[in-house]
């Protein structure tokens, strides 16, 4: 099957993706935390490549996605951009890098952009960090915003439960988007709310809004690439469709890999100088 990019190779800017909210052409974004992947994913036509701090669970193997630090999502971002041609990059911004105080959090986003050569950054949060996005934005670190479910702040929720479910916390969450677009997020992020909620806000805003376990109505998805790709076997939410199972697939060929070693069938003659 022929990738995207066989009638588009333009590259994908911020500014693209508003117009393509705009025409209702849907936004497509999956997560990269290394070259190789990347370059599979930006062929194939996705519109914009997220380094999630997720690296922290699919590459680390860690429980949250806290342990992450700044050093090492500079790691990943790098890895990614060498791999991209035609993706909006964004990097995600970890954990206890922008909440304390807006001038750390703008010293932090500026050095991410510089290492990186990312193309934007998400930041967790709404009324709580507003100033910090501001001043990151104000000094032309272009950002995504992120609500609903804030992996970043699982230890306050206790729960990886649907966010927004009550009017209370709906209501917040559609004052949060709106501040997000004032302060001026090129787009939100929403994770695992109520479909209605989320196609409410899309409705509301006219900056893109990307889905994780947000329903249809939203101008975009996406999703951790290892879950999509059925790397993993053990996360199952109802918001996934896994569209391949490489986990059995890379078994298999790794299990035939050690018989044939053991069993003195490879390399063979052909493989050989």
């Amino acid at each position: 099957m022929a990738g995207y990019l066989s009638s588009d190779t333009r590259k994908v800017t911020t500014h693209r993706l508003i117009e393509m909210k705009q025409r209702g052409e849907k936004i497509s974004m999956l997560t990269s935390y290394d070259y190789t992947t990347a370059q599979i994913v930006d062929g194939a036509g996705v519109d914009v490549i997220l380094v999630g701090d997720s690296a922290s669970n699919v590459m680390a193997g860690n429980v949250t996605t806290l342990p992450m630090t700044l050093d090492q999502m500079i790691y990943h971002g790098c890895s990614v951009m060498r791999g991209v041609k035609r993706a909006l990059v964004v990097v995600d911004m970890p954990f206890g890098y922008y909440q304390a105080a807006p001038y750390d959090g703008v010293q932090n986003a500026i050095r991410m952009m510089k290492e990186t050569g990312a193309d934007a950054l998400k930041l967790e949060g709404g009324e709580e960090i507003i100033e910090t996005i501001r001043r990151i934005i104000g000094a032309g670190v272009p950002v995504m915003g992120h609500l609903g479910l804030m992996p970043q702040s699982i230890n306050k929720y206790g729960t990886y439960a649907v966010r927004a479910k009550d009017d209370a916390e709906a209501e917040k969450l559609v004052n949060d988007a709106r501040l997000l677009e004032e302060a001026g997020c090129f787009a939100v992020v929403l994770e695992k709310i109520p479909a209605v909620l989320a196609e409410r806000v899309a409705k509301e805003l006219t900056i893109p809004v990307i889905g994780i376990g947000a329903g249809g109505g939203v101008d975009g998805q996406v999703l951790v690439v290892a879950d999509m790709l059925g790397m993993s076997k053990g996360f199952s939410p109802r918001f996934l469709r896994r569209y391949a199972d490489l986990h059995t697939i890379m078994t298999d060929a790794i299990g035939q890999y050690v018989t044939d070693v053991k069993s003195g069938d490879f390399p063979n003659e052909q493989e050989q100088y």
